[in-house]
């Protein structure tokens, strides 16, 4: 089976239902109304839902989400009659291209949004600049999935930077983001070499210490099946130790990893979390810290991801290094929408709950300088 390191944030059946291109019910609820799923009396996971009362005046065609576990929902109304921009199918999954008034071109892929033109820069910015600051001297960049081509972007903003090796699974999803989405350039860039990989392949024949930075945008580990048990899914090798473990290897002393780490909203994400973080420290890491940002076309409004340390590097990049590096991106055309240097640390501050749950008592050290 062939690894999913290809774009991707989260899968269909059955812990996430994607409800694309329905119009909506309207649910009735106490003290008033919601959207509801539009298509069966049942919910995905086998429960029955309130009452679904149809409502011919809520015709318009949406692209949503309901998770079972949380029994959230939510949609985005679509433009006109909700027929995709583009429209196909690749070897691994269903790319589609679609339009909403206010979020712009939206990204699905198995009837999942993946992004939006809207809040796009809120995730793939911090996915790609976190990182990268937290470096001095970024020269060689790995991307792992991100099919869309926007981390690579963001990455290649950065002036330090001399190669970027792209690896992703699906190449229809890059050709169609080449030609929908105004990041598609990326590629262009003569610092950038897009490889149509296995991800996890890739890495366990790539050679010691060959990036200072990875990044690694993939699919989610796992679901859950009717019967209530955990499904592991292709991409849950990019989450194994093994995985981990070679991403440690091939990253320089010092060397930043940053990845997909889901929402602390839904339990079993918040629980991976944790899991994850006791995985990469195990490993060899010299630190692993969850970092939160909001992105309102994503479930609970909500996602994250950790960056993870590796020894070596007693020259961190402080408060003013960054700064001047962000100030120079700006000032050169290559500014960022929803990233700032003061999220280099402000993101990493958590609610209590969600603290207590990720790091119980520990001593979380930080990977910039005691400036911060």
């Amino acid at each position: 089976m062939p690894t999913a390191t290809m774009i991707g944030r989260r899968p269909t059946p059955p812990l996430l239902f994607a409800l694309a291109f329905l119009g909506p019910a309207l649910l009735k609820i106490a003290g008033g109304v919601g959207l509801a799923l539009a298509s069966s009396d049942a919910a995905p996971d086998g429960s029955t839902p309130p009452e679904l009362v149809a409502d011919d005046a809520v015709t318009a065609p949406h692209v949503g989400e309901y998770i079972a576990e949380t029994g959230f929902y939510q949609s985005i109304e679509l433009e006109g009659n909700g027929e995709p921009l583009y429209a196909t199918r690749s070897e691994y999954q269903e790319i589609r291209v679609v339009d909403s008034e206010y979020y712009g071109k939206i990204l699905v892929l198995d009837g999942v949004v993946q992004l939006t033109e809207r809040d796009a820069d809120s995730y793939n910015e911090m996915m790609a600049h976190i990182p990268m600051m937290a470096v001095r001297e970024p020269k060689k960049v790995l991307v792992i999935g991100g099919g869309d081509g926007y981390v690579l972007s963001e990455v290649l903003k950065h002036p330090f930077v001399v190669h970027v090796d792209h690896v992703d699974l699906d190449g229809e999803v890059v050709k169609v983001c080449r030609d929908h989405f105004s990041w598609g350039k990326a590629w262009d860039d003569p610092r950038a070499t897009l490889h149509i990989a296995d991800g996890a392949a890739f890495v366990r024949n790539a050679p010691d210490e060959t990036y200072d930075v990875i990044i690694q945008d993939s699919s989610d580990p796992w679901t859950w099946g009717d019967d209530g048990e955990v499904v592991d899914l292709p991409s849950g090798v990019l989450y194994s130790k093994d995985h981990f473990g070679n991403l440690l290897r091939i990253l320089k002393p010092g060397g930043a990893l940053n990845f997909q780490a889901e929402t602390f909203n839904i339990p079993s994400d918040l629980e991976g979390i944790s899991e994850w973080r006791k995985l990469v420290l195990g490993l060899g890491f010299e630190s692993a810290r969850y970092g939160s940002l909001t992105i309102s076309s994503y479930p609970t409004g909500q996602i994250g991801f950790l960056l993870c340390q590796k020894p070596g590097d007693d020259d961190a990049p402080n408060r003013e290094a960054i700064q001047k590096r962000w100030d120079e991106m700006v000032r050169v055309g290559n500014g960022t929408t929803y990233y700032q240097p003061k999220l280099q640390t402000s993101s990493f501050d958590l609610p209590l709950w969600v603290e207590k749950s990720i790091y119980f008592n520990d001593k979380v050290k930080s990977h910039l300088s005691d400036e911060f």
